[in-house]
């Protein structure tokens, strides 16, 4: 069953929210995993994708958008499930994915904005409801 992993910002600021899961996608790939990055909308996933390429001197994290990603360790999409096996599912959207259950682990990103942390404790619910095992943890 997949692992769903609450974490949650006390800032509430949309940068704080995108560096962390450039650390987060930084991580799994450093453990020779491969994540997908899921957003509601092609912008939100090409702003990420720069911010992939600057968020800290002297490291690449190869990635690329969806269309083009082929066998690359990060992937970012919008829309239908991707084709990529990856093991890690960041989701960046206000929705539970209908393709969540297929990853081995979920990663649900919440900051301190009232609305984010609002739609994250309906996808709580969501997971909770149906028996997945939830962990969440406050950074």
């Amino acid at each position: 069953m997949t692992q769903i992993d609450f974490y949650v910002l006390s800032d509430a600021t949309p940068r704080a929210r995108a560096l962390f899961v450039c650390r987060l996608a930084e991580k799994v790939f450093h453990l020779g995993q491969r994540s997908f990055i899921h957003f509601s909308s092609e912008r939100d996933a090409r702003e990420l994708d720069e911010l992939l390429w600057t968020f800290r001197d002297r490291s690449f994290l190869p990635h690329a958008l969806a269309a083009a990603a082929d066998d690359l360790p990060v992937v970012l999409g919008c829309g239908p499930e991707p084709a990529a096996d990856c093991q890690l599912l960041i989701n960046m959207t206000s929705a539970v994915p209908g393709f969540f259950s297929r990853f081995e682990r979920v990663a649900e990103v919440v900051d301190a904005d009232p609305q984010i942390r609002a739609q994250g404790r309906e996808r709580f619910r969501f997971y909770k409801d149906r028996g997945y095992a939830v962990e969440t943890h406050q950074l």
